[in-house]
């Protein structure tokens, strides 16, 4: 196989050509739907996020072509869910948020930018189904998760979920053997590296299995902030989450891990962070001057665990920066022509620069912008109103996103582990608005703050102040006033001054 039909076949045309759902996924997955008309609206994510996480992504039905794996099979019945009970409840009327619209930039621009790139049916059916599962999944959760009690409700699913992923887990580090293989889609023996094994449970990876609990760890913590009845349940998803960082014996994962942890202990700085922010760019910017190799070579550098795949990370987002002028435009179609092992693409960022070109490139960091944006305004609403719990788990949420910032340089979510990042997504829009809703309306800014000196109360030469005078200029500068008994040793000082 030359290398460009093995680029192409990493992004689309493969994948089995026959069904191979087992007679246990089936049933599953028919429980599901049944149980989404079954409970309330409200609750009808959890089943659908549960079993959609724990089913090996393989399992597909396949029509005409067209693969459709569990997600994709319970998503329209998802969606009618949703449809029916849109009255049940009372709730403000859905609006696009900053969020929503950078996805909605970014998914449209990968998929016509990759179906221009390619210029025949197959990608734009691959397109296609990439809106499908992009489209069909965040907005279906936007549609499920509006309130912080829906938040809570998904991370304690996701909670149950890593529990039990983690037992299988630690089975394999056992046995070296993967039980979820019964269901097809993942092998019976557990890959090993450099004598360690890799347990990997129902993903197609071991490094997505690890990433899954690295990102979801401060999630955990955030609920667990919490207090109440979700700290148990937190506080074992938290564990189970760590079990499944270390167990996948990865560094991408550990080290996501590592960027969320950091996250959380910048609490005490947290009204600090745009000097923070100004420090890392300083600190990379002056690295960069005095490395001999790029600032970005310390990827390679880092080996948290034996065998890693650094330099092949490193090399990635070295060839893409080198190779600008190949993909900048609608994306690239032979990545391996770079150098060796370049076609697997195992960097979300440069994922998204081959797939799509620049813009594609760019909207996609403008979904962490938007996040982190709406993730700010939202902390400091829930401080403004003194709501701790919520402004912790807000910062936790920030956390998190870091996290996966972090992890996207090693991987990328391409099974059912989408799934954490949608909801990621989701949560975040649904908390943020929570905060800005509840909280009181800040203080009005003082007259004239933020504005240079040189533009205030602007006088022409040669006029005297009163002809000069602003619009507002009906309104006085208040007296300053000074601290208490100011005023009294102001005038024995100056009185002191006149007997000398």
């Amino acid at each position: 196989m030359n290398d460009q039909l093995q680029d192409q076949t990493l992004r689309f045309g493969g994948g089995s050509d026959v069904t191979t759902i087992t007679i246990g996924t089936l049933i599953f997955v028919v429980v599901t739907i049944l149980l989404l008309f079954l409970l309330p609206k409200r609750r009808a994510v959890i089943p659908y996020l549960f079993v959609s996480l724990v089913i090996p992504y393989s399992q597909v039905i396949v029509v005409a072509g067209l693969h459709f794996n569990v997600y994709r099979i319970m998503l329209p019945f998802a969606w009618l869910r949703v449809l029916m009970g849109r009255n049940e409840e009372d709730h403000e009327k859905f609006r696009l948020n900053g969020i929503d619209k950078a996805v909605l930039l970014w998914a449209f621009t990968d998929a016509i930018c990759a179906s221009l790139q390619w210029g025949n049916m197959g990608a734009a059916i691959n397109r296609l189904g990439f809106l499908y599962n992009v489209l069909g999944i965040y907005f279906l959760l936007r549609m499920m998760v509006r309130s912080r009690e829906d938040v809570e409700r998904v991370l304690k699913t996701f909670a149950v979920a890593c529990v039990i992923l983690s037992l299988f887990m630690i089975n394999e580090q056992i046995t070296g053997r993967n039980l979820f293989s019964v269901f097809g889609g993942v092998p019976l023996m557990t890959y090993v590296r450099v004598g360690k094994l890799r347990s990997m449970a129902v993903f197609a990876h071991p490094i997505v299995a690890g990433t899954v609990g690295a990102n979801l760890l401060p999630l955990f913590i955030g609920l667990w902030w919490q207090k109440g009845k979700s700290k148990t349940l937190a506080g074992a998803g938290a564990v189970a989450a760590m079990v499944m960082t270390a167990t996948a014996s990865s560094a991408t994962p550990i080290g996501a891990a590592a960027a969320a942890i950091a996250g959380l202990c910048m609490w005490p700085w947290r009204h600090r962070m745009k000097a923070f922010r100004w420090a890392i760019a300083i600190c990379l910017v002056g690295l960069h001057l005095a490395m001999k190799a790029p600032v970005w070579a310390l990827i390679q550098r880092i080996n948290i665990v034996g065998g890693n795949s650094g330099y092949h990370r490193y090399e990635l987002v070295n060839q893409a920066i080198l190779h600008f002028r190949d993909w900048w435009l609608v994306g690239y179609q032979n990545p391996s022509s770079w150098g060796f092992e370049m076609g697997d693409v195992s960097n979300a960022y440069v994922a998204a620069a081959v797939e799509g070109g620049f813009f594609t490139l760019l909207f996609f960091l403008a979904i962490f912008w938007q996040c982190f944006r709406n993730l700010g305004l939202a902390r400091a609403a829930a401080e403004r109103a003194q709501d701790r719990k919520l402004e912790l788990q807000i910062w936790a949420f920030g956390a998190a996103l870091t996290a996966t910032m972090a992890a996207y340089f090693g991987i990328t979510y391409f099974d059912q582990s989408s799934l954490i990042w949608w909801s990621l997504l989701a949560m975040i829009g649904a908390i943020s608005s929570a905060a800005l809703a509840a909280a009181p309306a800040a203080e009005p800014a003082v007259a004239g703050a933020g504005t240079p000196f040189w533009k205030r109360n602007p006088v022409p030469l040669g006029a005297t102040a009163a002809a000069g005078a602003p619009v507002n200029a009906a309104a006085p500068t208040p007296k300053r006033v000074g601290p208490p008994g100011f005023a009294a040793s102001r005038a024995r000082l100056l009185e002191s001054y006149r007997q000398r």
